[in-house]
């Protein structure tokens, strides 16, 4: 769920009306063995879905879910443009948002495994401008941002974790009043002078969502030597298979992506233009890549299989470990408020419930709501995309949709009845 500020999604130039290409409107299961016998299983998730685009829920959406031998579900309903009428396919472009960081994580995480990047060492030895880092105390009677020197030094720990006290202005008013009053653009401009934010607290006091994981690609890209764009590319997609990955995207492609839609206060959908920079100043690893839900799939089932997939290795089993475990000790994930209402609503994935982080998911400790065992991670994308990945039932599903505000209440009670039926299904 990167940040996308109001002023800089109204100022960006060149922003794409999605388009589509025609398909069949048909919910596909690619099964193992008795296709016939087994998604009959799945029936009811095609029937919530086929429901959620009749009332208005989503204009389109995509929901799919894999085991460690292959998909189990995949459904595709609705328009994918609803200018065109394309309807929704499994090779429909999202735009991930947040869901990146787990692009960039994976990424870091193969630096560490090679023994490029120590967790435990002062980002500032991979980043200089990372050596004296500040932290927004609060403002003066005259409105100007009172700063001090932080008390500690930022690690890259801090940084996978949320934890460093960089935070996103959507969620923090204090670092909305402060971009207000300097002019310092959002993340999601993908302008580097987003990168002179303050911290909002002293690192490793607690977690925060925020521009870290943005801080992270600048470290790969520092000791790889390579952009993101070209990092993941050679180290992650090809070695998956992931074809329409990426942050650059083509003409070709462009005819795929699905359409952004607001809800509007009547709880209707208004299509807009929407394109992440295609000129950017750098490579946001916190949120500007696009995928399509085959695609991201091979990457989850990748995490889920411990860092294979379909002959590909990305990582070592006891690397997809140490991600899925919590990384931030006696802390806790919080409930992100919101403070921009337009862009999110406030979130929390398990209310009154301690969860934890790890490199870079949310881990619930508690069996979730909708059938999810403990120790399950997930996470999201600002425009409504979500996943999760259940290691104990050996079971990922993800839904895609693109509208915001984020943690869209049709869309989150969506969500959870495909889980729910998911797991039902699978009993």
């Amino acid at each position: 769920m990167n940040a996308i500020s109001r002023r800089s999604l109204l100022a960006r130039g060149g922003l794409l009306l999605a388009a589509g290409t025609a398909a069949a409107n048909t919910p596909v299961h690619a099964l193992a063995a008795k296709p016939q016998a087994r998604s009959g299983n799945f029936k009811p998730i095609d029937m919530a879905m086929e429901q959620a685009v009749r009332d208005g829920t989503v204009a389109g959406v995509v929901a799919t879910a894999a085991g460690p031998d292959g998909v189990i579900y995949e459904g595709t309903f609705g328009k994918a443009n609803t200018v065109t009428g394309a309807t929704m396919r499994a090779d429909t472009l999202f735009w991930l948002l947040s869901m990146t960081k787990a692009f960039t994580a994976t990424a870091c995480m193969q630096l560490i495994e090679q023994g490029r990047i120590d967790p435990e060492d002062d980002a500032a030895k991979y980043l200089p401008e990372l050596a004296n880092p500040m932290v927004l105390e609060g403002f003066d009677g005259d409105g100007q941002p009172r700063l001090r020197p932080a008390k500690r030094a930022i690690k890259v720990r801090h940084l996978l974790t949320h934890t460093s006290g960089y935070t996103y202005s959507i969620w923090s008013d204090a670092l909305t009043r402060y971009e207000q009053i300097t002019g310092m653009p959002d993340i999601a401009t993908c302008k580097n002078g987003a990168f002179l934010a303050p911290l909002e607290f002293d690192p490793g006091d607690r977690w925060q969502y925020g521009i870290s994981m943005d801080w992270v690609g600048k470290l790969v890209e520092a000791v790889s030597d390579q952009s993101l764009e070209v990092y993941f590319r050679e180290n992650i997609f090809a070695p998956l298979g992931m074809t329409d990955s990426g942050f650059l995207i083509g003409s070709k492609q462009k005819a795929r992506v699905a359409t952004f839609h607001n809800r509007s206060a009547d709880g209707g959908l208004t299509p807009a233009p929407f394109e992440m920079p295609q000129r950017p100043e750098f490579f946001m690893g916190g949120g500007g890549a696009f995928s399509t839900p085959r695609d991201y799939m091979a990457f989850l089932q990748m995490l889920l299989n411990g860092g294979s997939h379909k002959g590909g290795r990305v990582l070592k089993p006891e690397t997809v470990a140490s991600m899925m475990r919590n990384q931030i000790g006696d802390l806790d994930v919080h409930a992100m408020t919101t403070a921009q209402s337009g862009y999110s609503r406030s979130f929390d994935q398990f209310p009154g419930e301690p969860h934890k982080w790890g490199y870079s998911f949310d881990i619930n400790t508690l069996p979730g709501p909708n059938g999810r065992s403990a120790g399950s991670i997930s996470w999201a994308g600002l425009l409504n995309c979500y996943f999760w990945l259940d290691p104990v039932r050996k079971v990922i599903g993800a839904i895609f949709t693109q509208l915001l505000p984020f943690y869209d209440e049709k869309v989150v009670k969506l969500y959870g009845t495909f889980e729910r039926r998911l797991y039902d299904g699978l009993a």
